[in-house]
């Protein structure tokens, strides 16, 4: 039994939500936690019960080294043995063990109340609805929908993390009793929508960013069953080690994969026809030509980013985002008296370039232009370069080798954010250096993969608020969208005349 190989990102991610951390103590819970996930015959025979329980075991996997995996029936031997290999495909480190005796939380699928003194959450799912408890099970719905399946999967995720560190986390109580619809976001409603997902064609639709919330997004998508049309995929970078803290797509054999290939194969046996574009936004644009941009979701990490997709000016966009005290979708037409994208990331004040943050961090704040120049070009990291941030930051050059020859992001984001380079982190700007939790992100790429299927499929009878955004860290809250207006300021593209004239000469 061993921490992850990609145990620092994980460390990182921590810190920025745990009351008192220690990076030790930490580790101490960790080695000596263990979280149980029992299923039963009924979990098994359900094709939900089975997304709930993939999609949990492939969460927990990614953060605790020691996992029971207590299946009960005649008909769950299988399924059991294929949720221990995908745990050891993701941590071959990890420790599985076969009993309930000294968990610390149980995750519980399926028909069967559990036996014993161990605290337990009930995770179910109706079709779009997820369904948590801490006092009866819930049951998993027969459909080939898995959306709410996957919501419980990481609900459930968060309750564990709760449980498991309840000490430093004030306001971590566990959902007593949750029904949650993600065709409105109305927890605790009596009767919560549940539409039948029948026949749904996105046409023609992109997805920007293939990152913790893209995994997740595509993950949801690869189980769906009759949705179909043509989807974009964008993203120009490859799985380094530190991803693997938090994509669900991947596997240790994953590590220097293209990103869009392996969303790619993901989706090899469904409806959609998949297009794969390893590169920029603004490339890929630049190669298309056609700017009709019927719907697009967006899972980039910067504000930049965001407000160029926006600027393209796609019909429709769904937006998904993480930090450290929530996550969220955001839903965007162009006209109208509601934000556009852009609207909530329009910069108030002077930011720091990227490649100004990068220059502070690597110790070469008088000399950003260089960065910047090394940033734009795609220039590889040489030894002579990681010898001058070395001898900056008074550390070994043996620490940087490993990020000879690759492009200076790779550094940035592995060494810094992903903490495989001592001491940079805590020099890292804050916004951008920030590094959620697997479940967290997971649930915003389901946010996000359910909204674009609801928005082609017009399965909302009333146009859904701008925002819809959630605190896993606590209990689910009764009220959890809300409208936004458009940005006061009147200086957004969304209120700029030839904005608005482009955008109604393509599709009004």
């Amino acid at each position: 039994m061993a921490l992850a190989d990609f145990f620092d990102k994980t460390a990182r991610a921590a810190s920025q939500v745990l009351s008192g951390y220690d990076r030790g103590a930490f580790e101490d819970v960790l080695n000596s936690s263990v979280v149980a996930v029992t299923f039963d015959d009924a979990a098994t025979g359900s094709p939900e019960g089975r997304i709930t329980l993939e999609l949990a075991v492939n969460l927990l996997s990614r953060l605790y080294p020691r996992l029971a995996v207590v299946p009960s029936g005649g008909e769950t031997e299988g399924l059991a043995e294929d949720l221990v290999s995908l745990a050891r495909s993701i941590n071959p480190k990890i420790d599985i063990e076969s009993g309930l005796e000294g968990a610390d939380i149980c995750l519980s699928v399926g028909s069967t109340p559990a036996t014993g003194t161990t605290p337990v959450v009930y995770l179910g799912s109706d079709g779009w609805v997820a369904q948590i408890s801490t006092k009866d099970p819930q049951g998993s719905g027969p459909t080939e929908n898995p959306f709410g399946a996957a919501a419980a999967a990481c609900l459930g995720a968060a309750n564990a993390f709760r449980a498991v560190f309840s000490s430093q986390l004030p306001k971590g109580n566990l959902d007593d009793d949750l029904s949650l619809s993600l065709l409105d976001y109305k927890p605790f409603a009596a009767k919560p929508i549940n539409t039948e997902l029948a026949s749904v064609d996105l046409s023609e639709s992109h997805l920007i960013g293939l990152g913790a919330i893209g995994n997740g997004a595509v993950w949801t998508l690869s189980k769906v069953k009759g949705v179909s049309g043509t989807l974009h995929l964008v993203d120009h970078e490859e799985v380094d080690l530190s991803n693997l803290q938090r994509y669900v797509l991947t596997t240790a054999a994953d590590v220097g994969a293209s990103k869009v290939a392996l969303a790619a194969d993901m989706l090899q046996d469904t409806g959609f026809a998949v297009r794969t574009h390893p590169e920029r936004w603004g490339v890929h644009l630049a190669a298309r030509g056609d700017w009709d941009l019927q719907r697009v979701a967006v899972a980039v990490d910067s504000v930049e980013d965001r407000i160029a997709v926006q600027a393209a000016l796609p019909r429709w966009i769904v937006n998904a985002w993480t930090q450290p005290d929530d996550l969220g979708i955001s839903r965007h037409a162009f006209l109208g008296d509601q934000a556009c994208l852009a609207c909530l990331y329009l910069p108030e004040e002077k930011r720091k370039s990227e490649a100004e943050i990068m220059a502070e961090v690597f110790g070469f704040s008088e000399e950003w232009r260089v960065v910047g120049e090394r940033l734009y070009k795609g220039t590889p990291t040489d030894r002579a370069f990681l010898e001058s941030i070395a001898a900056a930051q008074g550390i070994a050059i043996e620490q940087l080798l490993p990020f000879e020859g690759k492009h200076l992001r790779t550094l940035y984001q592995e060494g810094v954010c992903g903490g495989a380079v001592i001491g940079f982190g805590d020099r890292a700007d804050d916004e951008q250096a920030e590094v959620p939790l697997a479940f967290q992100s997971a649930l915003a790429g389901v946010m996000l993969a359910a909204d674009l299927v609801t928005n082609a499929g017009g399965l909302n009878t009333l146009p859904p608020p701008v925002t819809t955004r959630m605190d896993l860290l606590r209990p689910l809250g009764t009220v959890l969208s809300s409208s936004r207006p458009k940005h006061p300021s009147g200086r957004c593209i969304c209120q700029d005349d030839d904005y608005v004239r482009a955008y109604q000469l393509k599709y009004v």
